[in-house]
This record gives structure tokens, sequence and C-alpha cells, in this order.
């Protein structure tokens, strides 16, 4: 059978191994957590709350502060302790609530209305108020996405199962262990656009996982899964998209102009979860998992839940490690601390024994061609690096240096040991700023 997938990628050692058979257990913080007011693209929430009110778990404690922004509730039942500047997961410092948690967990009431009662714009108010961000590690409001200019044009919902960044695991184990609550949230989404058809996309690595999701749709005309090839960056929005449709889209469209909508598991489990349950986004799968930690795992963790307690609950560190890092290692961002809180978008901690990059001796471009030839959106990343490190943007923009997706694909593979993906980003991040002066 052919194998759905896209044109370059790469195939880095994906080190599923060490936290793929790890089962999502809880994990309840013991300490305080911080609730930072940016855990989303968008304006930040403004906090509802002030110092010394009393708080549940699931309660709102700040409101989305524009359209393009989310809601933010409390994970813990305590009692507000501050708000004011703290470390996120990024590295920078964002105003944050910081909840005394007092270990017993107390929770709001969680009410919804009856899902045979409700309309799509009761299902998508449902949505919003939940605060539910795209939870793959973009943190774009979800019923931003879910509200297109024209709803009639979608064809198609596109789940993202295909967690191609290597070590992380925790939406193959959602797959293995609950993968009825991912059906049940991509059909309240369908509902929403009757015109559209499921397709859910799993790397064909993940095999078991395969067949389990095929067995819950068998016979669903509404519903069907793609296996994709394993390969990275399949599970980049605009490979996803052109390896299950055929369709292109450039950096100045949405997957909407193009008739799609694209989400990963987790959040469409949490979809489900506000929808028919009433229970707002406070809690997510994180994976712990490298070469330096003594027990990599799988937990379901409240958001600002301090890191360092999930390196403890993983046994803590086998040795100290050269390198940690927020998300996977093609794409996450290298950390300083661990005393930061696990957000929204805080999908994986890594950590290294080894700093392979920071090891690295670049030397000059052998014009070997192999970054182009990886190259997702068919670049030429080492022309384009040299051009934004000499802030030649608009020549960068000529030569389409925008349509970088920022997977990496290219300083991985490149002999030279040249980091051309941080020139790019750099590039385009100006590219687009620049556009948006116009």
């Amino acid at each position: 059978m052919a194998l759905f997938t896209f044109s370059g990628g790469v195939h880095p050692a994906d080190g599923k191994e060490f936290a793929k058979n790890s089962p999502i257990t809880e994990y309840l913080p013991k300490g305080d957590v911080v609730l930072p007011l940016g855990q989303h693209i968008g304006a930040p929430a403004q906090p509802i709350v002030s110092k010394g009110d009393q708080v549940l778990v699931g309660q709102k404690v700040a409101e989305a502060g524009g359209f393009v922004s989310a809601n933010i509730f409390s994970s813990v039942s305590g009692t507000v302790k501050a708000i004011e500047p703290r470390m996120t997961p990024a590295g920078a410092k964002v105003n944050s609530i910081v909840i005394e948690n007092d270990g017993e967990f107390k929770e709001a009431a969680f009410e919804a209305k009856p899902y045979d009662q409700m309309s799509k714009d009761d299902v998508l108010a449902a949505i919003k108020e939940a605060g539910i961000v795209g939870l793959g590690g973009a943190g774009f409001p979800t019923h931003v996405k879910l509200a297109p200019k024209d709803p009639d044009a979608i064809e198609y919902i596109i789940v993202n199962g295909a967690e191609c960044e290597p070590y992380i695991t925790g939406d193959y184990r959602i797959l293995m262990e609950t993968p009825e609550l991912l059906i049940e949230g991509l059909n309240i989404v369908l509902d929403m656009f009757p015109k559209a058809k499921g397709i859910i996309g799993i790397e064909d690595n993940k095999k078991d996982a395969i067949a389990k999701v095929e067995a819950l749709v068998k016979g669903d005309a509404r519903i069907s899964v793609a296996t994709l090839k394993t390969k990275y960056p399949q599970g980049a929005e605009r490979s996803l998209i052109y390896a299950t449709t055929g369709r292109s889209i450039n950096s100045s469209m949405l997957p909407a102009d193009a008739g799609c909508i694209v989400d990963n598991v987790a959040t469409i489990v949490a979809i489900k979860e506000a929808v028919k349950d009433g229970k707002p986004l406070y809690e997510r799968v994180v994976t712990v998992t490298g070469d330096a930690i003594k027990n990599p795992s799988n937990f379901k963790v409240r958001t600002g839940t301090n890191v360092q307690e999930l390196i403890e609950a993983a046994g803590g560190f086998k040795t100290q490690p050269e390198k940690i890092i927020s998300g996977g290692p093609m794409m996450g961002m290298a950390m300083f601390t661990t005393d930061v809180p696990a957000v929204k978008t805080f999908s994986c901690f890594l950590a290294f024994t080894k700093d392979e990059v920071a090891a690295n001796q670049p030397s000059n471009c052998i014009r070997c061609g192999r970054c182009v030839s990886v190259c997702p959106q068919k670049l030429m990343p080492a022309k384009l690096s040299v051009l934004a490190d000499h802030n030649q943007f608009d020549e960068f923009e000529k030569l389409y240096g925008a349509e970088c997706v920022e997977c990496g694909s290219c300083s991985f593979i490149c002999p030279a040991k040249r980091n051309l993906a941080q020139s790019m980003k750099t590039g385009r991040k100006q590219v687009l700023a620049n556009r948006r002066k116009k």
C-alpha cells in the first residue's frame, strides 16, 4: 500500500523507544502553580482574580484579551499568591498568576449543555470558553481556527497524529489508551462542517495505533485513516495537508484557504472534553524523556506545574544533562533552567547527556546541495542563510525565504554543520515583520 507523504524531509533517530511504552499517569503538583497569561498565540489573557482570592480547579482566572487569545483556568485549588512576571519554558518573563496549592484539588462545578441540543454556535462558544489552543506546540486559539470566513468551503478536518518530532510520545499514548475520545472529538468538529471529511494521519511507525483507530472508524463514511510515511517533518501543517490531500499552501495562506482545518490529537480530545463534559483546558499530556532521564514517562500534567517536579517524578537525572529542551530536538527550545511552569504548549521535556549541537564545529559550505534536497518547501537554505546573515532581506524574500517552515531539516543534514535553520528563521521573521508594516 502506498504511503502518504511529501517531497523532502529527513530521518533522524526517533528516540521513541525511551517513553513509548510508558502509560499515561496522572501527576498532581505538590508546590505552587504558575499560570503565565500568554500561553497562546495572540493577545495575553487578562486576570480576573486578585492576590488573596481563593480558587478551585477549573475556575477561570484570566479572560481572553481579544478574539485571538484564550481563557486560562486554575489547575489546583488554593490561594492566589501573586500576579507577577515569571520565567516560561521559552526563556521569557511573562506576567503570571501564582497560586499557592492547598493540595486538596477541590473542583469547580463543570456544566455542559446536552450535545443534541447544541447549535454550531453553542459548540464554538464552549470551545472558546474552555480556553483550548493548539496543543501540538503552536498554541493558536482553537475557536479562531474553527471559525473560517467561509465554513462551507471546508472539505477536510485533518487530525495530526504523526508526532514526527523525535522522542515525544504523548499523542501516541493517547491513540493507544483512549482513541475513542479522539473519534468523539473529531465527530464534534465534523458536525460543525457537514460538507467535510475527517482524515486521521498517523505515521507507519505506529502500526498498533493505526490498527486501533482503523477498527474504531471501520464503516464510517465520514472518517478515514491515512497511513503516513515515517519522515520528519511529516506532521508540519503544510506537509500534512499535502500528504493527505495533495493541496499546497504558502506563507500568505491559511489551511482554510485550501479547504482544510488541521488539529493535533490532544487538541481534538480537549474539544470533546469541553463540549460534552464542560471541562476547561487545565491539563495535558507531557513526555519527560531523553537519555539523561532515569525513568522516561508520559504524564497527565496540570498546567502551571513546575518542570522540576516532573523530572523528579520521572526518577530524576541519571547523569547531569548537558542540554535540556522544551519540546523535541528539531524544533524545540533549549532551556537554561527547570524552574519554569508546564504551560498549555509544553508537550515534552527532553534531557540529553551530551550536547551534540554545541560540539559541532561549523565549516564553509561545500555546495553539496543536501539542504535543498531535504527542504520540504523546495528552498535553497545555503543561499538564503547567507542573505539573512547579511541582512539582505529583500533578496531573501525574492527567493521565497518566507516559505521556510523552520523545521530544521537543512541544519540536520548539513555535512558542514552550519546552523542554516537559525539564519532562515531570522530572515523569515524579518520578512514577515516587513510585510505587516506595509
